[in-house]
């Protein structure tokens, strides 16, 4: 798990524990769909697990399980397989990003959204804290329940997103116009939540910005700058435009050092909780 996974869906879950009916599952059926080391899958579910416990969620205010565990979100899978189209999957561009530059890519990846849909449509959901990153799966599992519901009628709630003002899409600190992705070309673009402070610190210094000197919130002419000032936002709490006028032209350095500080800090919880529960 990523930092662009906490600050864009984790951090939400934390948060709506006391003030909803909270569901959520560690998807090893998910893991599956990219080539895996079978004997490691379980023992990545155990450390997902801990890790989303040591970021905040307690199973007396939420309901945690592993996916794989419950069948209906593969029964559900098979039903909305037969409602879903070809030319809706065809067009998650997650899929596309995924399978780019690989000679085959599984079923399992195709159908990836299809089962993401069952995840949330199996459980009533009618709300879903999710990244921007998924907002297009999101609106699959819409049209699939709205659909289902004209052919059959009212069955499956239509479920709203819930995205964040801010850090609902980190981008890599190498590749900043791509997301933060564990199978990221470069392992420097991404952080993991267990990474040491002193990996942090180097990966964020050394982030792609561009030429200029002036730190600015602009996603498309400076994307790697816009996208330290998200993180350095996301972990203060502060927002963009007070961290524009304090970096203002002062360069990219210190912009960089308060970033891979305030992100050092943010994550001592959890990697704190995390050695406790290991």
């Amino acid at each position: 798990m990523h930092l662009g996974n906490y600050l864009g869906a984790v951090r939400q879950w934390v948060a709506d524990q006391d003030s909803h009916d909270a569901i959520y599952c560690v998807v090893d059926l998910h893991a599956m769909t990219l080539p895996y080391d079978a004997a490691d899958l379980g023992p990545r579910t155990r450390r997902t697990a801990m890790l989303l416990l040591a970021a905040g969620l307690d199973p007396h205010r939420c309901t945690l399980f592993v996916q794989s565990h419950v069948r209906v979100h593969t029964e559900l899978t098979w039903i909305l397989n037969c409602v879903a189209t070809m030319g809706e999957l065809n067009r998650m561009t997650q899929f596309k990003d995924k399978g780019r530059g690989k000679d085959s890519v599984s079923v399992g990846l195709f159908d990836y959204p299809v089962l993401m849909a069952a995840d949330i449509l199996a459980y009533d959901t009618d709300r879903v804290p999710v990244g921007d990153d998924q907002r297009q799966h999101l609106e699959l599992a819409r049209d699939v329940a709205l659909r289902f519901n004209h052919r059959f009628g009212p069955t499956l709630v239509v479920p709203e997103a819930a995205i964040p003002p801010v850090g609902a899409r980190i981008m890599d600190l190498q590749q900043p116009t791509d997301k933060m992705s564990k199978s990221a070309d470069s392992p420097q673009g991404t952080i993991a939540l267990l990474d040491d402070p002193k990996a942090i610190a180097k990966r964020i210094k050394s982030a792609v910005t561009d030429s200029e000197t002036e730190v600015r919130f602009d996603p498309v002419a400076k994307p790697g700058v816009s996208n330290l000032l998200s993180i350095l936002a996301a972990a203060t709490g502060r927002p963009v435009p007070d961290l524009e006028a304090e970096f203002g032209s002062g360069g990219y350095g210190g912009l960089k050092t308060a970033t891979a500080e305030a992100v050092v800090e943010f994550l001592a919880p959890l990697q704190a909780r995390y050695a406790e529960l290991e």
